[in-house]
């Protein structure tokens, strides 16, 4: 299973960016998809969550500004970010927790993406 993001990039504060992680390979099914975020430094934090039924969680930094949502037939999970602050700067990663089509059968994984940068000026 492969994970690609995209939509990062430079915005001002008080801006918006929309990033985009497509799932592709040997597909069964996904269970949840994260998106997390980490600074040179600090350890990767969770910014939001979506299960496969739609549930989604936050982190407090994000609540009312990010929403999590996907498309289940695409196997794509997007992050909507308003009203961005100098704060949300970092790189962002895609995770998935997917079943996988293997030569054994079906198998349990987690995912990571790339990662892409978002970088907000003040």
């Amino acid at each position: 299973v492969q994970l690609v993001e995209s939509g990062g990039g430079l915005v001002q504060a008080g801006g918006s960016l929309r990033l985009s992680c497509a799932a592709s390979g040997r597909i069964f099914s996904i269970n949840s998809m994260d998106w997390y975020r980490q600074v040179p430094g600090k350890q990767r934090e969770l910014v939001a969550a979506i299960t496969s039924g739609g549930s989604t969680n936050y982190a407090d930094s994000v609540k009312g500004r990010f929403t999590i949502s996907r498309d289940n037939a695409k196997n794509t999970v997007y992050l909507q970010m308003n009203s961005l602050k100098p704060e949300d700067t970092a790189v962002y990663y895609c995770k998935a927790a997917a079943n996988a089509r293997q030569t054994m059968g079906i198998m349990s994984g987690v995912y990571w993406g790339q990662g892409t940068q978002v970088t907000v000026s003040s």
